[in-house]
């Protein structure tokens, strides 16, 4: 068994304008301060990498390490979720995903796609240049808008959305393995892959493509009302990410999974600080030892009643507690009373 790495620290929500949020070096510093060791790189803002350098130069991406090393910081994985999200959007979706795209590209949906699937590309080749076995990222969707049959869902409508999906990543998917790392997929609501049933057909299209796997983050199957334990122990040998966010679902009279429309404070489901939801994280720690989990835990921050600062300087600590050891040896072994074969042939009586 492997003991877990961390703690480490997803930057996408911390980023900001001013110090110490806004360049790599100055945050690299915060968080190492607050006891983090690992730090997952949102492969989109600028400010923490440059993706496409990453790509073409290995001393680039060795300056990179270096100099998070050099804070007591290792790159946990590249964050591509927004680049992937934009390998497959609907167009109902279309003004509303544009900003996640330059402007070069925005207000014309052939281009924003092939600017994404080559992001997703150098997203590989980058990871493999940083010494990355795995890269966290999303789905995109073409299905999201039908995810509550009503109107009822024309036959073969699924079938042929999945097929047009892994038809999309199938080369990304290529170059992932060529790269020798991991496309983990965030499994989350307003993708396609947003529960196990999804994520199973997904990978069934693309011919049970070795690099499909998942991040795991029971924030969202929370929300979703899923069991969460029940999930490490069906898909543990696929999940390769791990963030560790807090969530809690309080439904009542007035509303409850879809939440009413109404604001993140508002709604019955949202995501809260480490320890302030009702994840059961001892029982997540303890089956992410027993299968070997290889990776990190990666704290993803988002409340919305703490601040960022406080829930950084706390999430620290309660990775820390969470984080087991694991044991060498069995408990039992000071009553060890010696084996060979012989002795056990006659306790067995034969």
């Amino acid at each position: 068994m492997r003991t877990i790495k961390g703690p480490a620290i997803f930057l996408a929500q911390f980023m900001g304008d001013t110090p110490p949020f806004d360049t790599l070096e100055n945050i690299a510093g915060w968080v190492a301060g607050l006891g983090y060791t690992g730090v997952q790189l949102p492969a989109w803002d600028g400010r923490c990498i440059d993706v496409e350098k990453a790509a073409e130069s290995k001393t680039y991406a060795d300056e990179l390490k270096g100099k998070l090393k050099d804070k007591g910081l290792a790159i946990t994985e590249l964050a591509s979720h927004l680049q992937g999200q934009l390998v497959a959007v609907h167009p109902a979706y279309d003004t509303l995903f544009d900003g996640f795209a330059p402007a070069a590209v925005q207000g014309n949906p052939k281009a924003r796609t092939e600017w994404a699937v080559n992001q997703m590309l150098c997203c590989a080749k980058a990871s493999r240049n940083l010494g990355l076995s795995a890269c966290a990222t999303f789905s995109g969707a073409l299905l999201w808008h039908t995810m509550y049959p009503w109107p009822q869902r024309p036959a073969g409508l699924v079938e042929t959305g999945f097929k047009e999906l892994a038809k999309r990543w199938k080369p990304i998917l290529n170059a992932f393995d060529e790269a020798g790392v991991d496309a983990c997929y965030e499994i989350h609501p307003g993708e396609d892959l947003h529960d196990g049933v999804t994520w199973e057909r997904f990978r069934e299209e693309t011919g049970n493509h070795p690099r499909v796997c998942m991040l795991y983050d029971p924030s969202h199957y929370v929300l979703q009302h899923l069991d969460y334990l029940a999930n490490i122990d069906i898909y543990h040998e696929f999940i390769k990410v791990f963030h560790v966010k807090d969530a809690e679902l309080n439904p009542t009279g007035r509303s409850g999974v879809y939440g009413g429309y109404q604001s993140w404070v508002d709604r019955p489901g949202r995501f809260r600080s480490l320890g302030d939801g009702q994840v059961d994280f001892k029982s997540i720690f303890s089956k992410m030892a027993q299968y070997d989990f290889p990776g990190w835990a990666v704290l993803e921050w988002e409340c919305a009643l703490k601040h960022p600062e406080q829930g950084a300087k706390e999430g620290a600590e309660f990775i820390k507690q969470h984080i087991i050891r694991t044991t060498e040896k069995a408990f039992d072994d000071f009553a060890g009373s010696g084996a060979d074969e012989a002795t056990n042939r006659k306790i067995l009586g034969i």
